[in-house]
């Protein structure tokens, strides 16, 4: 067994879930769960199946997005991961329970706008996901100030009322 990494190749401010799922119908499942959740949504989705042709299946509203997710799931390459990244404007606060909704949606690995990097264990018969490296370290404790600030921040984007 070899452990590797794989940086989730992006755009800085483009958010993307990553998941595991458990069969090929979950590309039309996740899609639809993405166009009832955010009317217009711009989206990418790709599926890495683990049996069959083993191929990259793919969904999505926007040909970037589209491009992005195909790119990404091809290079992770673990079988019944899922990747769908999120056009401009949207969020995964946006979406992410009627992802997890999806019947055949085993787990999510992560979801974000951070850097990102996908640990995988490979064996002679393919790859799996271990988990993910999402962001950067904790560096200290938040202060007051900080407290205020995340406490505004939530209100002004109109999480917290």
């Amino acid at each position: 067994m070899q452990l590797l990494t794989v940086n989730i190749d992006k755009p800085e401010e483009i958010n993307f879930i990553f998941g595991q799922t458990h069969f090929i119908k979950s590309v039309e499942d996740i899609h639809e769960a993405l166009v009832a959740a955010v009317p217009g949504i711009k989206f990418g989705l790709a599926f890495c199946e683990a049996s069959g042709k083993c191929l990259v299946r793919w969904s999505g509203t926007d040909d970037a997005m589209i491009e992005l997710a195909q790119r990404n799931a091809q290079a992770i390459g673990a079988g019944h991961c899922f990747i769908v990244f999120l056009g401009a404007g949207v969020y995964p606060l946006s979406v992410l329970n009627s992802i997890k909704l999806v019947a055949e949606v085993c787990r999510i690995f992560c979801a974000t706008a951070n850097p990102t990097e996908v640990v995988l264990a490979e064996t002679a018969q393919g790859r799996a996901v271990l988990g993910v490296v999402d962001g950067y370290c904790a560096r200290d404790l938040e202060g007051d100030d900080d407290i205020l600030w995340r406490k505004n921040l939530l209100r002004q984007i109109g999480y917290k009322l």
